[in-house]
């Protein structure tokens, strides 16, 4: 079974549902301006920037995705869970077209090609049903270490539930308002934060290491979705922990890793190794001597990149040694 997708010829049938529940909470985002209140406002904020973190982009980016982390099984089913429950999404199809996007970043294969252009890359690409999304062999492939948890396909099949069921308490705290603010106005930000690392931070910002995709890092996204927008920075080094290179790279998610790691509750955070500066009359971008296109050996069915498995990826090679590393059996 061919392994590649041309996302171009997904676009002929609308996908119903999801046009129906981004419509729904956008528009319940708006009603929410009628019902403000200061408490649900900052509640709404807290979500956004410790919440939203923690269940979306440690949970189910740095932690199942990438596996830049190691935390007790119970941690990782809580983390993932929070995920779920304030609307990221059904895990495992998240992992699986995260992995098949840095497989085929910026192509016609990948699930949200910012080459189609930003609101193609920000949302357009959900409201169209995507070849890899109906073959669920397909994607399922792509997540050979996760397609075996029982509670993993039971979170998969029900998370909307979980994201319903936790409005209930936010009525009973503080009615229509904590609903309205701390649910919707939330989720709609969150998601609108996540869609700005695939659109703005594939056409806007500055570029550490050379790719060859069109991945940048976006201060402005990196400030606001907690450390995801040094997007240029994640393509180069997809299994470290951490995003942010420099110091002015805030990574809100990487320091919440480091005090999972105090406690004891990470381990084998990976991290990149540091950066060696040229003398500043050499100076240029940075070259990425991890493009590390490891492809798990296999079949066609099992296109898995080991690059997101692997727990020690080979992140020590000398910067002169070598630019690419591409060990495959089925690259496109």
């Amino acid at each position: 079974m061919n392994s590649t997708f041309n996302q171009a010829t997904s676009i002929r049938r609308l996908h119903i549902p999801n046009i129906f529940w981004l419509s729904l909470a956008h528009a319940l985002a708006l009603v929410a301006v009628f019902h403000f209140s200061s408490s649900a406002l900052w509640l709404c904020l807290g979500a956004v920037f410790v919440l939203s973190p923690l269940g979306v982009n440690l949970g189910y980016h740095r932690l199942l995705t990438h596996r830049s982390l190691k935390t007790p099984k119970w941690l990782e089913y809580t983390l993932v869970t929070l995920g779920a429950a304030i609307g990221g999404g059904p895990p495992l199809l998240w992992v699986a077209e995260h992995r098949l996007h840095h497989r085929y970043s910026d192509t016609v294969s990948d699930p949200h090609d910012a080459g189609r252009g930003f609101w193609y890359a920000h949302v357009g690409h959900l409201f169209y049903h995507k070849d890899f999304e109906d073959q669920q062999e397909q994607w399922m492939s792509y997540i050979p270490d996760l397609s075996g948890d029982a509670y993993y396909r039971f979170l998969n099949r029900y998370w909307i539930g979980f994201a319903v069921l936790a409005t209930v308490p936010l009525y009973f705290w503080g009615g229509w308002s904590y609903v309205l603010w701390v649910g919707f106005v939330r989720v709609v930000l969150m998601l609108h934060l996540t869609w700005f690392v695939n659109s703005a931070s594939h056409l806007w910002g500055y570029e550490s290491y050379e790719r060859k995709d069109g991945s940048k890092n976006c201060w402005w996204v990196g400030l606001l979705a907690a450390g995801e927008g040094w997007h240029n920075n994640h393509h180069a080094y997809p299994t470290s922990a951490a995003h942010g290179r420099r110091w002015w790279e805030v990574d809100t998610t990487y320091y919440m890793i480091c005090v999972l790691e105090r406690l004891g509750l990470a381990k084998n955070v990976q991290r990149p190794m540091k950066i060696k500066r040229a003398p500043a009359k050499a100076e240029a971008p940075l070259k990425s001597l991890t493009e590390v296109a490891y492809l798990q050996r296999g079949t066609e069915n099992s296109p898995l990149t080991s690059v997101f498995m692997n727990p020690k990826p080979p992140l020590s090679v000398p910067v002169k040694a070598v630019s690419l590393i591409a060990v495959t059996s089925n690259v496109p």
